[in-house]
């Protein structure tokens, strides 16, 4: 059973006047109506009509879309009043949005703690000024660090989002901004490998030779090196790649092949077959090797270890011919732990 649930708010783009390069909301939202409270608590009530009586440990009223903090102090009350209701009443837990670094101030932070958030998520998507500099950001990552710092001194849950395979970006740059991440001690981080989404600045560069998403695979490979040092940190990463639901274009239409509808799994996938092969290393198997072996996950693993489609179970019948391998489940161990076994031993 599920033990954490979001109650997702899209608050449309008014709250952010920035242009970054990868972005379309802002055309999108201005054929869209304004959201009112009312519409705040139906959204509420439609939700929670499903989630109260099931047992969850947690259910937060996450407001996304814009920058939540660039909204008018009068316009940010009024929604945070709604949810604050709710949580007050025991219904939720959690009051959580996102915004920009740059939208961080002692008046904005003292008026949310006044309405009872929790949790606020920082945007940042790189540590590189160049890279933040050819986005359109409108700022340098000077502020990423002051803003976390006020917003962690402020006592609220801080989230970090990072973007992988902007423009300058490099397999380096973003290894650092991994680390730069945990040396910033968040609760929560998301990763994004960037999609091209038509009608937007990024798009027209595409189209103009100018800029050349990551392949598929490239960004598996950075993702799965960020990924594993904000694990290894204890972060909790609440999303690996975006949904097809979350990419907001008006006739759903994206350039280059980054975007994979089951992408984190396929950086999970890549996570345990690195340590499957580890493994396989400490018992001295090598490929020419006859043997058979048992490999196992937890329950949460399970699905890791096979890989998406199978992948890794492919992977190790072209690669390990002669071990008859099987697969099964442990329950004695965590997420992300594996285990294998020589049958006679």
């Amino acid at each position: 059973m599920k033990k954490h649930a979001i109650i997702p708010i899209f608050i449309p783009h008014r709250g952010c006047p920035n242009d970054c390069i990868f972005c379309n909301q802002k055309k999108i939202t201005a054929r869209q109506p304004d959201v009112t409270t009312e519409d705040v608590e139906q959204i509420i009530e439609t939700h929670l009509a499903t989630l109260e009586n099931r047992g969850l440990s947690t259910v937060e009223v996450a407001f996304f879309g814009g920058s939540f903090t660039g909204l008018p102090m009068e316009e940010q009350s009024a929604y945070l009043s709604v949810a604050k209701k709710y949580k007050d009443a025991g219904r939720v837990d959690k009051i959580h949005m996102s915004t920009r670094p740059d939208y961080i101030d002692k008046p904005i932070l003292e008026n949310l703690k006044r309405f009872g958030a929790d949790v606020i998520e920082l945007g940042v998507q790189s540590f590189d000024d160049e890279v933040l500099r050819r986005s359109g950001r409108g700022h340098d990552s000077a502020v990423v660090y002051r803003s976390s710092e006020m917003i962690k001194d402020f006592g609220f849950e801080l989230g970090i989002q990072l973007m992988i395979g902007l423009p300058a970006d490099s397999r380096e740059k973003c290894i650092r901004s991994a680390q730069e991440t945990v040396r910033i001690g968040p609760s929560v981080a998301r990763l994004y490998p960037t999609i091209v989404i038509d009608d937007t600045e990024l798009s027209r560069m595409y189209q103009r030779g100018e800029y050349t998403p990551l392949s598929l695979q490239e960004a598996v490979l950075r993702c799965k090196e960020m990924y594993k040092i904000l694990d290894e940190a204890g972060i909790t990463i609440i999303r690996v790649g975006l949904k097809s639901s979350d990419i907001i274009s008006e006739n759903g239409q994206i350039s280059g092949s980054t975007f994979h509808p089951a992408f984190r799994q396929l950086v999970e996938g890549r996570i345990a077959r690195e340590k499957m092969l580890s493994l396989l290393s400490d018992k001295g198997l090598s490929s020419d090797e006859h043997a058979e072996i048992v490999f196992f996950s937890g329950e949460q693993s399970f699905s890791d270890m096979i890989g998406h489609k199978g992948a890794n179970r492919k992977f190790f019948l072209e690669n390990y011919p002669r071990l008859n391998i099987s697969y099964r489940v442990n329950r004695q161990l965590k997420r992300g732990q594996y285990q294998v076994k020589i049958k006679g031993e």
